[in-house]
């Protein structure tokens, strides 16, 4: 797996992890960050899904709800943000390897409050598998690699292959939190 965390902690740019990364890497590294989560939650049950942790530093400035700003992510919340925010990524970065200018976002994020299973986890993860995958099909055999744009307003330009890793970015920045979650989850106490 590349090292997303050089890039997390600001000793590289997205730009620099992704020189010399091509389409079939980035297939390679979103199996292996599906599998990671997936691997993550594998001991988990229903009740997991919906556990609320405990958060000190949780804050969503993004909140559509101003008593969720403050509230702790459950485990189903993270799985669907996370791969929303991989999946705009992954389509985003298909227009702009096939020559697209750069037009906004492209993003559906389902509503968290309906995931409440394990089952619907380990199937929004494999979906999302499934959907970012398929983007890169969509991609041109020669990319339009100098099709560039600000990830958004003053922030770092990237091209296709940055913008797709900019999702699994994100993602590896939740795999802590989904971790504390599940180690939160195995630590209380049940009721028989």
């Amino acid at each position: 797996m590349l090292d997303y965390t050089r890039v997390i902690c600001s000793e590289i740019t997205v730009a620099q992890l992704a020189e010399g990364v091509t389409p079939h890497v980035l297939r390679h590294e979103t199996n292996l960050m599906v599998d990671r989560m997936l691997g993550l939650i594998a001991t988990c049950d229903d009740a997991s899904v919906v556990f609320q942790p405990v958060d000190p530093e949780a804050h969503d400035a993004h909140a559509a709800d101003a008593d969720a700003v403050d509230l702790a992510w459950t485990l189903g919340h993270v799985i669907v943000h996370a791969t929303a925010s991989s999946e705009e990524a992954a389509f985003l970065a298909a227009e702009l390897a096939r020559g697209v200018p750069a037009h906004g976002r492209s993003r559906y994020e389902t509503d968290w409050t309906t995931v409440t299973t394990i089952a619907q986890c380990r199937q929004r993860l494999n979906e999302s598998r499934r959907i970012r995958l398929a983007s890169l099909e969509l991609w041109p055999d020669q990319p339009h690699l100098d099709n560039t744009c600000a990830i958004w307003e003053g922030g770092p330009i990237v091209n296709a292959v940055s913008r797709f890793l900019y999702g699994l970015v994100h993602d590896a920045r939740h795999l802590g939190q989904i971790g504390e979650i599940v180690r939160q989850v195995q630590v209380q106490p049940r009721t028989a």
